[in-house]
C-alpha cells in the first residue's frame, strides 16, 4: 500500500508541474549598421581586443525579413548603445506592434545574447535610419551616428568577406564623422572611429 501511495503521490506531482512551451521556429535577415570608439579597422570584428577601452558603439539592426512563430518581423528595427562587455542599452523603434515586441524581447537572449547579458534597459523612442551607399546615418533620443564609406583601389569601397562572427558577413568599411551618446549614466562624443555595414542571417527552432 505505501508503495502505491508513493507511485500516486510521484503522479500527481508530475502532473502539476507545467509542460514548458516549445521554442517557436524563427528566422531573420538584417543590416547591421554600427559605428564604435575604436580606430579603423576595430580588431574587435576580427577576432580580436579592442584598440581602445573601454570600447563605445552604437549597433543598429534593421530587419529585412524576419519570422519569430506567427510573427512577421519585416521592418522592425532596434539600437544597441553598449560598453563593450559591461553595459548595454537597446532601444526599439515605437513603431512596432504588441507582437513584435514580444518576439524581439524573446530573440534577444537568442539570437543577441551578448548584449542581452549586460542589457541595463529596453525601452520603445522614435527611431531614424538612412543608409545609402556613401553614408549612414541613425539615431534615436540619446544616440546619433553619422559615417562615411571608406574607399580604397579605384576609389570602391572597401569589403570585407567571411569574418568571425555572423553578424559581420559582408562587412564594408565605414568611418564615423559624428558618433554620440548622452543617457544619465555614459556620455561619449567620438569621430574618425570604426564604422561598418554588414549583413546578419540568422535562424532556430
Amino acid at each position: 500500500m505505501r508503495a502505491l501511495g508513493l507511485v500516486l503521490s510521484y503522479t500527481l506531482l508530475v502532473l502539476t508541474i507545467p509542460m514548458q512551451a516549445a521554442q517557436p521556429s524563427w528566422q531573420l535577415s538584417a543590416t547591421v549598421a554600427e559605428s564604435c570608439s575604436c580606430t579603423i579597422s576595430c580588431p574587435c570584428n576580427f577576432g580580436g581586443k579592442p584598440n581602445r577601452m573601454p570600447c563605445e558603439g552604437n549597433r543598429m539592426i534593421s530587419i529585412d525579413t524576419g519570422r519569430y512563430g506567427d510573427t512577421d518581423l519585416a521592418g522592425v528595427k532596434f539600437l544597441v548603445t553598449f560598453e563593450m562587455g559591461t553595459w548595454s542599452k537597446i532601444y526599439l523603434t515605437d513603431k512596432v506592434s504588441p507582437e513584435q515586441e514580444r518576439a524581439v524581447n524573446a530573440l534577444l537572449p537568442i539570437a543577441f545574447a551578448g548584449f542581452h547579458k549586460t542589457m541595463q534597459s529596453m525601452a520603445k523612442v522614435p527611431l531614424t535610419l538612412e543608409i545609402t551607399d556613401n553614408r549612414v546615418r541613425f539615431s534615436t533620443p540619446e544616440s546619433a551616428v553619422d559615417m562615411e564609406v571608406v574607399r580604397g583601389f579605384n576609389g570602391q569601397a572597401i569589403r570585407v568577406l567571411n569574418l568571425p562572427s555572423p553578424q559581420l558577413q559582408e562587412y564594408t568599411q565605414f568611418k564615423s564623422v559624428s558618433h554620440t551618446h548622452t543617457s544619465a549614466t555614459r556620455t561619449w562624443s567620438h569621430s574618425g572611429t570604426n564604422g561598418f555595414v554588414s549583413k546578419f542571417v540568422a535562424s532556430g527552432k
